[in-house]
């Protein structure tokens, strides 16, 4: 661990320290005199009562850690409307494409939709992507998924709506689990809880590596060619302990590291981090939600040839910082009103350190720094109005963004200027609002009906650092403006019977400004904001149980097109680059016995397109994973998981012929204890 990370980690152990200590050390009397019991979750405030108005999906910890591939991104598939910006897991894509969004509002690796670990931000400060392989599914408890703009904290980066991770509450003193695949590769995990006085401390801790396998096709195959190899591991201490009866104080720190290799020899990329957060939680009258957070990360990428196989370019260091926190309160001013008031506030800042190197000697041609920072202060205000039958729901947000310190700057090996860029400081406030309304029309029939905005930032990565994909170049593009969203949305639950769950929801988006990657010239392209990405479709989702059989759903059917009026305008009409039109997953699972759970999930992704003009199609794709859970001593399992059990192509880029594909058949086998 970097010196960093032990001042990262120094800060929240500290301030956790004391409560425990004073409750473990403190007078007897007093201790008698504390009420019988205090409830310490480690969760946060419960979800207010409009999280039914707006298209939602729970997922709870059984489907979190049954996944096939064991990853949180197969988790998330099986949710209606959710994307990557490419079709591959994060243990062979480039970290820095692994963005997701929802409802087909994707076109670049950028992540629209706002994804949370208890509460904090995760998206990488300098990019904007997800950091998949930093989390651990065995260490999480649920899974939320809203749908839709989002105008309460953070709400900024919900654009296409929100994703809350949730940490496991405190179980067993001990979960593990270890397992093998087919071609050799490892995956270790493990979870240490310790009861404190009345608070708890939970250690967590995950290593993935293999050889992974040739993304590459066969017939494209060369001497340099490379498997995706991969080697992940993250660690993670996580405390919890009451101040009062009431409040409760959350600490955490985290660090991570990937390290991958994709398509050729030398084609090596990584990723790290290192956070810490600390979070005061109020549960009594006045309830409150007080929260702080620091990350520190870092990337680095080689990129080869695909004609002479040697580096072209040592993207050596991406430093980046992200800090932040926010605080809500729900004063109780009104009968039968939730009202919520608060303020967050989110800083990112880094710098891009890369070398051009000559092809034959291996020479530097040129070297590249570019970076600046981004910042958002948001003030909100919700209110969820209960009337009988009626619950409607009211937010209003005011954002402050600004841009500022942005540069490009190149030299040549001697050091003469090449390229410079300095970007003018730009601020403006931004307002976005939410409406809804929540009917529960017979004890089975809920109807709810919602509209909103939402916004989001370009970030440092679109604004300032252009990159190869061989032989395409992309460029960046300071000029970029926010992002904003506006759409409706309508949408039943029906629950005909006990066992069955039935939801559906309509829905129109528009993103106007959307950030894309444009064709410019022949292997040429620019970022640049698009008049509008539109997308109207259609969600559903079916949980059912009957007895030991249980069947899980999800489909999603969009209509999305670029709104191109203007310097676009050739890319009127067309889908938006990495869109499919329809998604759908099927979980059907049996458990004859306890402790043995037998599933098989069957996927499908239609047909997509690589880029914008529509030239590079990437083929539908339909798998199909299974999961086999046997006890057999106590709470140790057998384990036997299967992924794209068919062998399917499954085509993650088209570039010209170019081609890259996703997992083939792989089949696991382990031992899990305690889950």
């Amino acid at each position: 661990m970097t010196t960093r990370a032990r001042l990262l980690a120094s800060l929240p152990l500290l301030l956790v320290a004391a409560p425990l200590a004073a409750q473990e050390d403190g007078d007897p009397v007093e201790e008698e005199a504390l009420p019988e019991e205090i409830i310490v979750t480690g969760r946060g405030l419960d979800p207010a009562l409009s999280t039914g108005i707006y298209a939602t999906t729970t997922l709870e910890r059984e489907t979190i850690v049954a996944s096939a591939s064991g990853r949180i991104e197969d988790v998330l598939r099986g949710v209606a409307g959710f994307q990557q910006f490419r079709r591959s897991d994060s243990r062979s894509s480039n970290p820095s494409a692994q963005g997701v969004t929802l409802r087909a509002l994707g076109g670049n690796a950028t992540s629209r939709a706002l994804v949370l670990l208890d509460g904090v931000p995760l998206a990488d400060p300098f990019f904007g992507y997800i950091p998949l392989s930093a989390i651990g599914p065995e260490t999480l408890g649920t899974i939320r998924v809203t749908r839709g703009g989002g105008s309460g904290p953070f709400g900024a980066g919900a654009l296409a709506g929100t994703i809350e991770l949730e940490s496991a509450e405190p179980g067993e003193a001990f979960l593990g689990s270890a397992a093998v695949n087919d071609r050799g590769e490892t995956e270790a995990s493990g979870v240490l809880t310790q009861r404190l006085g009345r608070g708890f401390a939970v250690a967590s801790g995950r290593w993935d590596r293999g050889q992974g396998f040739f993304t590459t096709p066969q017939a494209q195959r060369v001497p340099a060619t490379a498997r995706a190899a991969f080697d992940s591991w993250n660690a993670a201490l996580r405390t919890v302990a009451p101040l009062t009866d009431t409040i409760e104080v959350q600490a955490r720190v985290a660090v991570f590291r990937d390290a991958r290799t994709l398509r050729f020899r030398g084609a090596d990329s990584t990723s790290e981090g290192e956070e810490a957060s600390i979070r005061f939680v109020g549960r009594g009258e006045w309830q409150f939600d007080a929260l702080a957070y620091v990350q520190s990360r870092d990337f680095s990428n080689v990129v080869i040839s695909a004609t002479r196989f040697t580096p072209t370019l040592d993207q050596r260091r991406t430093p980046s910082t992200g800090v932040g926190g926010k605080f809500e309160l729900r004063p109780p001013l009104l009968e039968g009103h939730d009202i919520r008031i608060g303020a967050d506030y989110r800083r990112a800042d880094g710098e891009l350190q890369e070398e051009a190197l000559n092809a034959v000697s291996g020479a530097i041609t040129e070297r590249r720094r570019a970076g600046g920072a981004t910042a958002n202060l948001g003030i909100f205000l919700e209110d969820d109005w209960q009337i009988g039958p009626l619950t409607i729901n009211g937010g209003l947000r005011a954002d402050r963004s600004s841009i500022t310190g942005g540069f490009y700057r190149a030299v040549n090996a001697s050091g003469v200027p090449v390229s410079t860029l300095v970007a003018p400081d730009r601020a403006d406030w931004s307002l976005s609002w939410r409406a809804g309304a929540l009917f529960y029309a017979t004890r089975r029939l809920d109807l709810r009906a919602a509209a909103y905005t939402g916004l989001r930032l370009p970030t440092l990565n679109e604004l300032y650092r252009p990159f190869v994909v061989f032989p395409v170049t992309t460029e960046a593009n300071a000029n970029l403006v926010n992002e904003r969203l506006r759409g409706f949305e309508i949408g039943l639950d029906w629950q005909p019977v006990n066992e069955v769950v039935f939801a559906v929801t309509a829905f129109d988006n528009t993103v106007e400004d959307a950030i894309a990657n444009v064709t410019i010239a022949p292997n040429l392209r620019r970022r640049a904001n698009l008049p509008a990405i539109k997308a109207r479709g259609i969600e559903a989702s079916l949980a059912a149980k009957f007895g030991q059989v249980s069947i899980d759903g999800g489909l999603a059917w969009t209509d999305a097109e670029v709104r191109g009026e203007g310097t676009s305008a050739d890319l009127d009409g067309l889908t938006p680059a990495q869109t499919p039109k329809f998604a759908a997953t099927l979980t059907l699972g049996w458990q004859p016995a306890p402790g043995w759970r037998i599933a098989g999930t069957v996927r499908h992704v239609s047909a997509q397109f690589e880029d914008d003009r529509q030239t590079d199609r990437l083929a539908p794709a339909t798998t199909l994973d299974a999961v086999i859970a046997a006890p057999l001593w106590g709470r140790l399992s057998l384990i036997a998981r299967a992924e794209n059990l068919t062998d399917e192509d499954i085509v993650t880029r088209n570039q010209g012929g170019s081609i890259d594909l996703g997992v083939p058949r792989t089949v696991w086998l382990g031992l899990r204890y305690g889950f």
